[in-house]
Formats: structure tokens, C-alpha cells, sequence
């Protein structure tokens, strides 16, 4: 009897396990299935933010284009709020078949620096699909600053060691974040000047208020070129399209230096390979269309068709690890 009981568990493990397998492979045939016939229903695009913004029109310039290529309609979904987290947690916790997409911004890995509590996880609770477009920001002064470049502009930081003033559109801005890293490469030490949007910044740095800010280089542009404000250069790694008389700031004595705010496309992890590869394709064939390409060189972007998933989800990680130090080293502490 004792022989008898010993091989009837042994046929149930055998048992279960196979019942594991064939699951597995149910589950596998189910996401092939579903991935071969996507998508068969409209797609929710999830916008972290109100209507209107640069991340709104973004999304609305790219959404349409990859409609058609999908063959169904893409409906925008905006859902501001936290910094953009709102929307962002909506998108993790929703199911990871592709109907449901997130516009993902470069505040969602500053967050994770800056704030104690978020719902998600942006490494873990989602699939990279694409890059799809970065804005560089420009670090510009009142003209009446001694320094002409950056070379002195960090001297004459060094000279003045938390006196200098910068404004920027709120803490944990980009622009905040962009110009922390500034001080933080370049060994300096300045006084952050807080605003509620970028373009009381800007108007304050045109009158003579504060000397120095950093702002989206589109807005930042037609001042320039006016000579109402000096350009010490862009936060991008490469030069702008539409400005390449503007150098960046790495080129300047500041190696490696790299700030700027992108969009990338999310879906939920979990979501099958097959689908991420077809959105994938989708956002790059966009992304490579003339008209869409002038439209965001016009509005002060770069269109980024390259980006594969990996490559997405690599920049993610590096955002979120250079982010983290920033703050620690700075002591940045969100509102």
C-alpha cells in the first residue's frame, strides 16, 4: 500500500505540472492571437496632462498619422494631474493588450527622484514602445550679465557662490532639473528663483529681474534673436535644426551634459512583443513623414524615428539614475 500511495503523488505532480504547461501555452496561443488581429477595437491614448500643452500637442500631432497606419481610431484621453503621475498610474494598472497607451514625458523619471510616494514603477509597469521627440531647453541671461559665455558664466558663479539668481518654472521642472545639473557638473553653486510657469520666468529675466533662466528653446528663441536676452546655448546633445548657430552647453567645457524634455510612447508590462513591435513601427513611420518632421522642427523639437525599445527603455533607466543623483547631490526637495 505504501508502494501504491508513493506513485499516485508522483503521477499528481506529473499531473499538475502539465496542467502548468498547458496553460502556458494556452495563454502563449492567446497572446499570438490577439497580437495577429490588433488592433480590432479604437485605442485609448492616455495624455498626462490638460489639453493644450506641449505634451498635448505632441501626442495630437503623432496620434492621427499612427490611426491610419493602425487601421482604427486613436481617441486622446487627458488625464493631468501630480506631475503627469495621475495619467501615468491609470496606464500601469490597465490591461497589457495595446488599447491602452501613454504619452510618457521626462518629468515621470524626475518624479521618481523628487517624490516620496508614486503608484508605479516606471522601469518595472511599463513597455517601452518608442522615443518619439525631444525639446531642448536654453539656458539665456538678462544682457546686461558680465558673462558672455558659459566658460564665464561659471567663473562668475564661482566668484559669487550661491548669489547668482536662475529662474525656472517650478521645482522639479525640467528647466529646474536641467539647469541642478548644470551647477552639479560644473561645481557651482546658484539661487533657484521658483515661478509657476515658464513665461513669468522669462518675462522677469527680459526686465531685468532675475539675471539669468532657463526655458523651452522656442519660446526662448525670438528673444534671442531680438537681442533681448543672451543664448549661453541649448541643453541638447546636438545643435537645434532651426538654430545651428546656437552651440550646446556640452560643447562648451561641459562634457556630457544632456537636459532636455522628450516624449516617448508606454504601454502597459505585459503587454506581447508583437504589439509593441507594430506600435513601434507605426510611431517611426510617423515620426519619418516630411510634413510631421518640418512640423515638430518648426515648433523647436527634434522628431527621434531611430528609438527602438530597447533604446527607449535604456534612456528611461538613464534618466531615472541621473535624476536620482541630481537630487541627492543638490537636496531638492518637491513642493
Amino acid at each position: 500500500m505504501k508502494s501504491i500511495r508513493i506513485h499516485a503523488t508522483v503521477l499528481t505532480r506529473r499531473q499538475w505540472f502539465a496542467g502548468i504547461a498547458a496553460a502556458l501555452a494556452a495563454c502563449a496561443v492567446m497572446r499570438v492571437a490577439l497580437a495577429a488581429g490588433y488592433p480590432e477595437k479604437p485605442v485609448r491614448w492616455v495624455v498626462p496632462s490638460t489639453a493644450g500643452g506641449g505634451t498635448d500637442t505632441t501626442t495630437r500631432i503623432i496620434a492621427p498619422k499612427l490611426g491610419d497606419i493602425l487601421g482604427q481610431q486613436i481617441v486622446i484621453d487627458n488625464r493631468g494631474g501630480a506631475s503627469g503621475n495621475i495619467g501615468a498610474d491609470y496606464v500601469a494598472r490597465a490591461a497589457p493588450d495595446g488599447y491602452t497607451l501613454l504619452t510618457c514625458i521626462a518629468s515621470h523619471a524626475s518624479n521618481a527622484a523628487l517624490m516620496k510616494k508614486i503608484p508605479f514603477d516606471l522601469a518595472r509597469d511599463f513597455a517601452p514602445v518608442s522615443l518619439m521627440v525631444t525639446v531642448p531647453e536654453m539656458i539665456v541671461s538678462h544682457p546686461s550679465l558680465p558673462a558672455k559665455t558659459v566658460k564665464e558664466l561659471v567663473a562668475l558663479a564661482k566668484a559669487r557662490p550661491g548669489q547668482l539668481q536662475y529662474a525656472t518654472g517650478g521645482i522639479g521642472s525640467i528647466q529646474h532639473m536641467a539647469m541642478e545639473l548644470f551647477l552639479n557638473m560644473t561645481a557651482t553653486k546658484m539661487l533657484h528663483v521658483p515661478y509657476k510657469a515658464t513665461h513669468p520666468a522669462l518675462m522677469d529675466t527680459i526686465a531685468g529681474h532675475v539675471p539669468l533662466t532657463v526655458v523651452a528653446s522656442l519660446s526662448a528663441l525670438p528673444q534671442v534673436r531680438s537681442g533681448r536676452v543672451r543664448a549661453y546655448g541649448v541643453t541638447s546633445a546636438k545643435r537645434m535644426t532651426v538654430a545651428p548657430d546656437i552651440p550646446t552647453i556640452a560643447e562648451q567645457g561641459v562634457p556630457g551634459y544632456e537636459a532636455v524634455q522628450w516624449f516617448g510612447l508606454l504601454a502597459p508590462a505585459g503587454t506581447p512583443r508583437e504589439i509593441v513591435t507594430r506600435l513601434h513601427a507605426g510611431i517611426v513611420r510617423v515620426l519619418q513623414d516630411a510634413e510631421v518632421r518640418k512640423r515638430f522642427i518648426d515648433d523647436g523639437a527634434e522628431a527621434m524615428p531611430s528609438s527602438s525599445p530597447e533604446e527607449f527603455g535604456a534612456l528611461i533607466r538613464s534618466e531615472l539614475a541621473k535624476w536620482r543623483k541630481v537630487v541627492k547631490d543638490s537636496g531638492i526637495q518637491s513642493e
